[in-house]
């Protein structure tokens, strides 16, 4: 379809629209009578429908020239539709069976039209928050994460086509900033979009803000965010960019991808993982004490951990005499040194997904977007104090993570602060 300009659509002028682009109503077998249209955009920037009809299905997603959540106060480009559209291509790439098919996109008009993630999908946060396990969470989220991540890193390419990548993905860069703005400097300042649960965490939001060695170590990882052009990240992979079943994991919405440090993606969903584990005493009643759920969700943390080092070693090790220029055959020849390079190299990683994972934590209890983990308790005593636990870890992790080496001691250090 060829479009006249930018409009947002509704849901009269979306069916014009399908019935106008042939990439969308033929999955629909063009029988558009008694179409079923519902917009279900819960989140900060976009316009999301379900798109039904007796032959098929599809989610139409629209980017606005502003934060949703906000309004037009807060203009936002809707370029960022062409770099989700891009990185949704990319990463279903590499790992097809968790990234849902794109089947049309119009830059223009900023509109993606997908795979429709039909019931029971539901979105992985709200999961979380009813007390449901997923059996193949970590097995699913580290598949994800170690194909994504190797297959986009100087690993597997050389660097000419890595720094093409890394020059297209530098578009992005207005939800780049949104990014540094919220995770890295709001939370540390007076900022009029920050908010927590007040007056019960007034001091404590207080206490960030004049936390020295809490603003240093901060900086290095902004540092990272903007500098480190390791791999294409999702870049805002929270249990709400993530779809499950039972047996189906699927990752959406990357339209902050950009070429940074693969911590960022790591740190997200695992810190997010720990933010649903000191809500859950707020979830908690007399019929569940949700104990065995917090079990399993920290064992789910280490699961996805120990087996995105697994995967992503062993793609390493696969791909190790391939075109990837990270670590040149011809210097790194012999399995002692091959050893030793990978130690680092994956120690340095826990590191930086302990310290991202922490800042992004930090953002959701004192900055401008919080969980619905914590807001979903009603009783705001009773928040804060799951807020507070997580604010406490959370701040230690992001200034002690050097000194933790395995998963198993951060899963330790979570209980303890429980204790």
């Amino acid at each position: 379809m060829a479009s006249s300009g930018f409009r947002p659509l509704d849901d009269k002028s979306l069916i014009e629209y399908i019935k106008a682009t042939p990439a969308l109503s033929s999955k629909l077998a063009n029988q558009l009578d008694g179409l079923q249209i519902k917009e279900v955009g819960d989140g900060n920037l976009n316009f999301v429908y379900i798109v039904i009809s007796s032959a098929g299905s599809f989610v139409i997603k629209q980017a606005l020239p502003y934060i949703r959540c906000i309004g037009e106060s807060w203009p936002m480009t809707k370029e960022r539709a062409y770099f989700e559209a891009t990185a949704l291509r990319e990463q279903r790439r590499w790992c097809s069976d968790h990234v849902p098919e794109v089947y049309h996109f119009d830059r223009e008009m900023a509109l993606i039209g997908m795979r429709y993630l039909e019931p029971p999908h539901i979105i992985l946060r709200k999961g979380l928050i009813a007390g449901i396990e997923y059996p193949l969470l970590a097995e699913h989220m580290s598949e994800f994460m170690a194909r994504t991540l190797f297959f986009t890193s100087l690993l597997y390419h050389d660097t000419t086509e890595h720094k093409r990548a890394v020059a297209e993905f530098c578009g992005n860069v207005e939800l780049c900033r949104l990014t540094e703005q919220v995770v890295f400097s709001d939370p540390y300042k007076v900022s009029q979009y920050n908010r927590w649960t007040s007056p019960y965490l007034d001091r404590d939001a207080e206490a960030v803000r004049e936390d020295n060695i809490l603003k240093l170590e901060v900086a290095e990882l902004k540092s990272m965010f903007c500098e480190r052009s390791q791999a294409l990240v999702h870049g805002d992979l929270h249990t709400g960019s993530v779809m499950v079943t039972p047996d189906s994991t699927q990752v959406i919405d990357p339209e902050f991808g950009f070429y940074g440090p693969m911590g960022f993606d790591i740190g997200a969903f695992l810190g997010n993982l720990i933010l649903a584990y000191f809500a859950q005493d707020g979830h908690a009643d007399q019929v569940n004490d949700r104990k065995t759920y917090k079990e399993w969700i920290l064992k789910t943390i280490e699961q996805t951990w120990n087996l995105f080092h697994k995967k992503f070693t062993a793609l390493w090790d696969e791909h190790r005499n391939g075109s990837g220029e990270a670590y040149l055959p011809e210097i790194y020849n012999n399995s002692e040194l091959q050893l030793l390079t990978q130690k680092k190299y994956m120690q340095g990683l826990l590191h930086d997904t302990l310290g991202f994972g922490a800042a992004k934590m930090i953002r959701r209890i004192v900055g401008v977007a919080h969980v619905e983990d914590f807001e979903s308790i009603v009783d705001a005593s009773k928040r804060a104090n799951c807020e507070r636990q997580a604010l406490v870890f959370a701040k230690m992790l992001l200034k002690e993570r050097r000194k933790f080496q395995a998963i198993t001691e951060v899963v330790l250090a979570v209980q303890q602060e429980q204790s």
